[in-house]
Order: C-alpha cells, then sequence, then structure tokens
C-alpha cells in the first residue's frame, strides 16, 4: 500500500466588512488554490445565495469524478490498443436536499464522448469505461452509484 498526500488552500473571500455577523450580510466567495497553480474563484451555488459566475462545489465534485475516470479510462485505452484521439464529457448529478438543509449527491451519471481512431476499437473503447469506473480514486471514495452513457464516434 502506498499513500499520497495532497495538499490546498481555500481562503474565504466574501466578507463584507460585517463578516458573518447575519446570513445576509457575507458573500459565499472563496479562493481555491495550490502551490504553483492557477487560483480557483468558487462560490456556493446561486439556490444557497451563491455567485453563479463562479464554480461551485457540487460542480468541483462533478469535474473531480469526471477527470478521474478519463484519466483511467485514457490509461486503459493505451495499454490496449485503443487509439483515442478527442475526449468530451458532460457529466450531470443529482443532490437532494433534506428538510433540515442538509444533502447529499444520489447519483452521479458520466455522458463521455469519445472519437476513436478505428471502427474495431468501438466495442473495446466501450468496455473500458467500466474498468476505469473500478480503478478510479474518487469513484471508489464517494457512496453514491456512478454510472455511465458513453458514446463512441470513429474519426
Amino acid at each position: 500500500m502506498k499513500n499520497h498526500q495532497y495538499k490546498i488552500t481555500v481562503r474565504w473571500t466574501g466578507n463584507k466588512g460585517k463578516g458573518t455577523s447575519s446570513y445576509r450580510e457575507y458573500e459565499r466567495s472563496h479562493e481555491i488554490s495550490a502551490e504553483n497553480k492557477v487560483l480557483i474563484e468558487a462560490s456556493s451555488d446561486p439556490a444557497f445565495r451563491g455567485d453563479k459566475t463562479k464554480y461551485n462545489p457540487e460542480e468541483m465534485l462533478l469535474s473531480s469524478v469526471s477527470s478521474c475516470h478519463m484519466l483511467w479510462y485514457l490509461h486503459f485505452c493505451s495499454e490496449a490498443g485503443v487509439v483515442v484521439t478527442d475526449y468530451n464529457d458532460f457529466p450531470t448529478g443529482i443532490m437532494t436536499e433534506l428538510a433540515n438543509g442538509s444533502g447529499h449527491f444520489t447519483e452521479v451519471i458520466l455522458h463521455p464522448e469519445v472519437t476513436v481512431s478505428e471502427e474495431s476499437m468501438i466495442e473495446k473503447a466501450t468496455e473500458l469505461h467500466q474498468k476505469a469506473n473500478e480503478f478510479c480514486f474518487i469513484a471508489n471514495s464517494v457512496n453514491f452509484p456512478i454510472k455511465h452513457i458513453p458514446k463512441v464516434l470513429v474519426k
């Protein structure tokens, strides 16, 4: 077994001068950063008084699931001789908010559109999504199902 550590900084930037003196007196804006990486401006979802022009935690979770899946998928395709020339994903997720204001994701669906170089690769390219899901670090860390509706095209 091998452990990997990750470190980021999350800094709240939403103090409008009165801190959290009341629910409506502060912004949900914050910054996500890591050494030698581009700063990400974030907020909460607009449904929770956030800035709609910034990424929210729910979108970041979707992007983490999708990115991790894609990276494993490309790895397995390269090993299997499946030549991927283009990959786009359009993930969707459902988060259920409970009566007390808490909530949780109930599912994420990945909608990857993959282009391969030859028609003979379509079947294997489709199969490898399942293997990528089994190896994805993020998929193995969440408590909701991650489904896949892949589309494989030929260049």
